[in-house]
């Protein structure tokens, strides 16, 4: 019986150092994981956790080497589709992004491989503490990030619900450009039919938006398309677009390098956030390149057209 006991006891204690390993290991090595060997951009992408971010997931170039103070990465902020905490509906769409020289932070944690996130619901000042984030790293000297971020040019966008908290946060002078995906503030009309938790800013709220805009939906199946393009309709001081495709409310984010969805989504941020004409030609003039690929569809507000 002692020995028993002991054996048992021993058992215990070692379950115990092995529940501490893991503990360390977790907390003092950032996990990370290659999605799509990297994706299909000149900057090869991995997936990972930062010890300084909790309850967060990045996507950046595995070499930063290439990025200075010189040549900065410009910062994408995403909130998830149903305000999960995980970006797991999203991660080849984001390491897509990340593959073209950009660092995304996605609000909630690092999915596994092929897990579902079930957990407590996110919140809107996570987009808020992924700024504060990527400025600190920037200002560190002891940062891997130091002077390599664009802390100047900084998206913030999101799906559905996160395209909920992306509007809630769109006040934020930080913000360089917003990009709305599935999703659009509800009218006091069907408020009722959104999900619980959920941000429910008043369409008032649209007053508050700074920068550029681009609504990114899927068509009229969506069922954010109504209240996507209402938010367009009304916004009359600031540019705006808006953009379809008749793929429904789950986007293109899962299909391999994050499918259309990522293409035009990466078009707006490099001509938002670099300066790239090859981006603008995607969206300006009578014959817009979005106009070329299948499906897709534009409208633009009286505002548009005079951004350089």
């Amino acid at each position: 019986m002692k020995q028993t006991k002991r054996f048992l006891s021993a058992a215990v204690a070692l379950v115990a150092l092995a529940m501490v390993n893991m503990s360390m290991t977790t907390d003092d090595e950032p996990a990370s994981r290659i999605v799509e060997n990297g994706g299909s951009g000149p900057f090869k992408a991995v997936m990972k956790t930062e010890p300084t971010l909790a309850a967060h997931t990045i996507f950046v170039p595995q070499d930063l080497a290439p990025f200075s103070d010189k040549n900065p990465l410009p910062v994408l902020v995403w909130g998830n589709g149903a305000c999960a905490n995980s970006p797991f509906e999203h991660v080849n769409f984001l390491n897509e992004i990340a593959s073209h020289g950009y660092i995304v932070v996605a609000t909630g944690y690092m999915p596994k491989e092929g897990e579902r996130y079930r957990g407590a619901m996110s919140t809107t000042e996570q987009q808020l503490e992924s700024m504060d984030w990527v400025i600190a790293q920037n200002a560190d000297k002891n940062s891997p990030y130091y002077k390599k971020i664009d802390v100047k040019n900084i998206a913030v966008a999101g799906m559905s619900c996160g395209g909920l908290q992306t509007l809630y946060n769109c006040a934020d002078p930080r913000i360089k450009t917003l990009m709305v995906c599935n999703s659009g503030l509800f009218n006091q009309e069907n408020a009722g039919s959104a999900v619980g938790g959920m941000p429910m800013p008043p369409k008032s709220k649209l007053k508050e938006i700074h920068s550029s805009i681009i609504y990114i939906l899927g068509g009229e199946t969506d069922i954010a398309y109504g209240n996507g393009m209402d938010d367009f309709h009304r916004i009359d001081h600031v540019p705006a677009c808006a953009t379809n495709l008749p793929v429904g409310h789950g986007g293109t984010y899962g299909r391999p390098f994050g499918g259309e969805f990522s293409v035009v989504a990466l078009a707006w941020l490099d001509w938002q956030l670099k300066g790239s004409q090859e981006g603008a030609k995607m969206f300006k003039g009578d014959k817009p390149a979005i106009l070329q690929r299948e499906g897709w569809t534009i409208e633009k507000n009286a505002q548009f057209e005079t951004m350089k």
